[in-house]
């Protein structure tokens, strides 16, 4: 669609009451029928002052939350120790039904770089502990930072072992990177099963994300560190490309889904109030500092891109990829990320985003095949990206990424057509944490990426997820791997690790 239609569209959705204010009746002093917490506790988007602490009343979650249509008041707490007796923050807000009784408190007045504790209250009812942190104050000069990313979360192929184990790390803050739901119909051949067809309403968003926040793997994680969240496809429709679904349904219709699914999106995260979204539309490109020690540029890469190009999902590099037109950020995001940037003076500039933007080859032999759905179908605007980071010499750029349900660590070029251009910068792409099912250490198709991609350094198809260490000097990737995660259990290995070294862009192995 035109932005003129696009925007007009958008208007008439959010006044169609896809947009709605808070509730006017109120529940003052609730009796549940059983546990409203079941979807567990959240932390995220921390600041130097401040974070946001999320829940939601759900007392039966999987069927539209079981909550009456008033607002419930709740009450939080936030604490320095871990039994919550030095209370330092405490308030009350209202879980409206026009959000799914989801909480979002956005606390202010703490103390950068510090640990706290925190919980809700709902008539005589208390939530879990979670434990959240502060960044360090901006001027701050911090000397480590230690911190996760995962991404595909598909909850059918089997279990979240991997957030279990990510529970019991020493981190700061996890990254998702996206697909954290999945919204395909039910599979009755996989190891849990979704309930119901392809979800497409609102109730039936809030009911997937219910299912998905009911495991206790990942209620652990989001318990014990504050998350930084950003979506891709699947919290939507797979491979959709701003208002163009997989399928081609006519573009008002998938608007209405989208803004359906990116308001119970909003319903289940630790997001502030500027991601609230509005109708088909949601601010979920931002900042996340940590002193002056790493800057990340948390990055949308599905709601304003083209469609993709070629005509096939895996093609050589037709005319409408390499075309300037062609765009997966968007003109006011790529303005945005390049205002900030060039006013970063942090140690290490990152890019969190969703799809792989290393060009490669997936076809073995003389023929050429790239992804469309990758930064390979938006050549010009991926050049400008890896130009500029070259050109401007922005310190120490790392790309994160999710999706492609595979371990990849990549040199970044401005020229990828000559071996001889040295990186400008480090991808560290991450596998799924279920997605897939168990995986294998090394695909069938793997060694010929290997072979004919010579920037790309490391390949690996099991579960897990990544973790980094980063100082002044150098930051380390730890790939950790479960070897299965059809069966719970799994005991975590590390499978590789490489390292950036300050001023030196490109990994090696640690």
């Amino acid at each position: 669609m035109q932005r003129r239609a696009f925007v007009a569209r958008l208007a008439a959705l959010s006044a169609g009451g896809l947009w709605i204010p808070a509730a006017r009746a109120l529940w003052r002093r609730p009796v549940f029928t059983s546990y409203p917490f079941t979807l567990g506790v959240a932390s995220g988007d921390p600041a130097p002052h401040g974070v946001v602490l999320w829940t939601r009343l759900a007392p039966d979650p999987l069927r539209g939350g079981g909550m009456p249509p008033e607002g419930v008041e709740v009450g939080w707490e936030v604490a320095t120790d871990d039994q919550l007796r030095r209370i330092v923050k405490r308030g009350t807000t209202v879980a409206s039904p026009d959000f799914g009784h989801s909480v979002h408190v956005e606390v202010e007045g703490l103390e950068p770089d510090r640990t706290y504790w925190y919980r809700f209250h709902a008539g005589a009812e208390t939530s879990a502990i979670g434990r959240t942190r502060t960044t360090p104050a901006a001027a701050a000069a911090t000397e480590r930072l230690r911190f996760a990313f995962a991404s595909c979360q598909h909850y059918e192929y089997g279990y979240y072992t991997a957030y279990r184990h990510m529970a019991e790390e020493d981190l700061d803050l996890v990254f998702h990177l996206g697909d954290y739901i999945y919204e395909y119909q039910g599979d009755a051949s996989r190891v849990r099963i979704h309930t119901g067809n392809e979800i497409q309403s609102l109730d039936e968003y809030r009911n997937r994300y219910a299912l998905y926040k009911t495991d206790p793997d990942l209620q652990a994680a989001h318990a014990a560190f504050p998350w930084v969240v950003t979506w891709d496809d699947h919290e939507v429709d797979n491979d959709y490309a701003g208002a163009v679904s997989e399928n081609r349904d006519p573009a008002e219709a998938f608007l209405e889904r989208r803004a359906a699914a990116y308001q119970a999106y909003y319903e289940h995260m630790p997001l502030r109030r500027a991601a609230v979204p509005h109708g088909p539309f949601a601010q979920m490109y931002r900042g996340v500092e940590f002193g002056t020690l790493a800057g990340f540029s948390v990055l949308d890469t599905r709601q304003y891109r083209s469609d993709q190009p070629c005509e096939q999902r895996v093609a050589p590099l037709c005319p409408a990829a390499l075309d300037r037109a062609q765009t997966i950020l968007g003109a006011e995001q790529e303005r945005w990320l390049w205002d900030r940037l060039s006013r970063s003076r942090t140690r290490w500039n990152v890019l969190a985003q969703q799809v792989l933007m290393v060009q490669a080859d997936t076809v073995t032999g003389p023929d050429r095949g790239y992804s469309m759905d990758k930064w390979n179908g938006y050549v010009a605007e991926r050049n400008r990206v890896l130009g500029g980071l070259r050109d401007r010499r922005v310190a120490n750029p790392v790309v994160l990424t999710g999706d492609n349900h595979n371990n990849w660590v990549s040199d970044l070029k401005a020229d990828f057509a000559d071996e001889r251009s040295p990186a400008v910068a480090t991808e560290f792409a991450g596998t799924s944490v279920s997605s897939g099912g168990d995986g294998v250490d090394l695909a069938p198709w793997a060694s010929g990426v290997l072979s004919e991609n010579p920037h790309v350094k490391f390949l690996n198809s099991q579960r897990g997820y990544v973790s980094c260490e980063v100082t002044p000097r150098a930051w380390q990737s730890d790939y950790r791997i479960v070897e299965y995660i059809s069966q719970p259990g799994a005991p975590l290995k590390t499978r590789a690790s490489f390292v950036v070294e300050d001023g030196r862009p490109g990994p090696v192995p640690a």
